[in-house]
Formats: structure tokens, C-alpha cells, sequence
């Protein structure tokens, strides 16, 4: 088992992966429990929706610089 270094992540890069795996997780699941729930089209809104917010980090990983 070997360690990771992440000491080459700024603080910039860390809080937007902060943010976005703060939105992100909870739109996944919200939408799975209205699966669940037999409200399909509530949960495939919050999965669609989680699935345009990491196609938006993405694109501010890949364009924006962070440092």
C-alpha cells in the first residue's frame, strides 16, 4: 500500500472538489431514494441535474486555472 501526495493540490483546487462532491453526492442520492419512492421523474431530475453539475466540474477542472 503506498500514500498519495497531495500536497501539490492548492487550496483553490481543494475547494472546488469540496463543492462540487458537496452537490454532487446529495443530488445522487436524493434521486435514487425518489426512484425508490416510485417519483421517476423527481429522481431522474436530481440524477440528470448531478449529471450537468459534473459535466460543469469538469469543464472548471479542464478551463478554469486553479492554481
Amino acid at each position: 500500500m503506498t500514500y498519495v501526495d497531495t500536497s501539490d493540490i492548492g487550496l483553490p483546487m481543494f475547494l472546488t472538489i469540496l463543492f462540487f462532491l458537496i452537490v454532487i453526492g446529495p443530488l445522487v442520492s436524493i434521486g435514487v431514494l425518489r426512484l425508490f419512492q416510485s417519483r421517476k421523474r423527481s429522481g431522474l431530475t436530481y440524477i440528470f441535474s448531478a449529471i450537468a453539475t459534473y459535466v460543469v466540474f469538469m469543464v472548471v477542472l479542464n478551463f478554469v486555472p486553479l492554481g
